[in-house]
């Protein structure tokens, strides 16, 4: 299928004093036969798509663009290998649902890398298959979209589709001349779209590469923000959840388990957003939020499924020590064998407000952490994830304790020996 936009650019000077350009590959499409490209087959990363530098705070960073030339949704699992000195240091992540004949960008941080020549490999690349229709929300190629002389772009977005769309982001390539520079995502945080509704947004490159940016291409809307982490907390797993245009990263809590620390920054110029979802311990937790020490104003508040939520807002160009303290000692008690978590999920996924990729993710752990099982004869190599219509029904009623745990985990052991999903 011919890409629509295949090589069409806009270049025009603005007729004011700060003569803007615009110059943007509009979904830049080339084909996989004129490039090399880093798995042979319909999911891959292009080399000339593929990046690894050191950003402004100096945090190692690779960027790249995963292309799906199936006519069926998938979920990349991306392993990036870097060689710094004497040693090796690979991260695997597992990429946002990509719908049929789509690209979308990633992006990741290795703060272990410090050397001055550190070495990029070229990425390992898997997927499962799954169902996934494209989300709605369509960047609009109009004069709107502009490329900046400070190299950050601004431009609006729209749904086109009939349903409200939760927790939107837009990723897309800065490029220079000749490669790719960095991915970028919109800065503002962006609750909600409504049908019909048109949002602004903006995008800022690091600014390591700001004055090496030449145009924007292969903007592409995802609805996953949500970003899960694990640290040690009292001899346990403590897992928690955030939603940032900030990074954050070595969690870590001290040796009484009630102090959170994090090393977060923001490289843009402008103020940011972030939203830290906590479980219960007692229910009586008073948090209190500093950076480098010095106080920051927050919200705290609980929502509906009984998680806490601290979010503040993230200053422009800062970086530090992220403190979060008032934390009950020990861990959330357990009242079932499956993480509270997992059950949210399947609850906001039911009703569409997160992705499939994110409802996999759980069920993955199920399987990860033996509370789910089926010998390995029923294993097959090759994933291959399919999600019937009718399980969304069944994960709500589980959410909403209308059926058991242990039915909705014999119906995933079901689905696995039946093979209507595939590990």
């Amino acid at each position: 299928m011919k890409n629509p936009h295949l090589d069409s650019k806009i270049y025009s000077t603005l007729s004011n004093p700060s003569k803007l350009k615009i110059l943007f590959l509009l979904t830049g499409f080339v084909s996989a036969l004129l490039f090399s490209q880093f798995v042979f087959a319909e999911v891959f990363i292009p080399s000339q798509e593929y990046v690894g530098y050191y950003d402004d705070e100096r945090v190692y960073t690779v960027g790249g663009n995963v292309k799906n030339q199936n006519d069926f949704a998938v979920i990349p699992t991306i392993s990036v290998t870097v060689i710094d000195g004497e040693n090796t240091f690979t991260k695997t992540i597992t990429h946002v649902t990509i719908p049929p004949r789509t690209d979308i960008p990633f992006k990741i941080k290795l703060h272990e890398i410090t050397g001055n020549n550190p070495v990029l490999l070229e990425p390992k690349l898997k997927f499962v298959k799954t169902e996934k229709e494209p989300i709605t929300i369509t960047i609009l190629y109009d004069k709107t979209l502009i490329k900046h002389d400070d190299g950050h772009v601004t431009g609006r977005i729209i749904n086109n589709g009939n349903q409200t769309v939760f927790n939107p982001k837009i990723l897309a390539i800065a490029n220079g001349h000749e490669k790719m520079l960095d991915v970028v995502h919109n800065i503002e945080y962006i609750d909600k779209i409504e049908p019909g509704e048109i949002i602004e947004f903006s995008m800022y490159p690091d600014p390591s590469i700001t004055d090496e940016v030449f145009y924007y291409s292969c903007f592409a809307p995802v609805d996953s923000t949500v970003i899960p982490i694990s640290t040690k907390k009292n001899g346990g797993d403590f897992d928690f959840r955030y939603d940032s245009g900030a990074w954050y990263s070595a969690a870590k809590f001290n040796e009484e388990g009630t102090t959170l620390t994090m090393r977060g920054y923001n490289s843009y110029p402008l103020e940011t957003y972030a939203n830290f979802e906590f479980p219960q311990i007692s229910g009586k937790e008073k948090f209190n939020v500093t950076l480098n020490d010095k106080p920051v104003k927050f919200i705290q508040s609980i929502d509906e499924m009984g998680f806490w939520h601290v979010a503040f807002t993230v200053g422009p160009t800062s970086q530090g020590v992220l403190k979060i303290t008032g934390f009950e000692k020990g861990l959330p008690p357990v009242t079932s064998k499956i993480p509270q978590w997992i059950k949210t999920n399947a609850n906001w996924w039911s009703t569409d407000q997160i992705s499939d990729m994110e409802f996999l993710e759980g069920i993955d752990f199920l399987f990860e952490k033996g509370i789910v099982f089926v010998s390995s004869k029923e294993i097959t190599v090759q994933s291959n994830w399919k999600l019937p219509p009718w399980i969304k029904i069944t994960s709500l009623w589980w959410s909403e304790d209308k059926i058991s745990d242990d039915d909705f985990l014999n119906m995933i052991e079901n689905l696995v020996k039946r093979k209507i999903i595939i590990i």
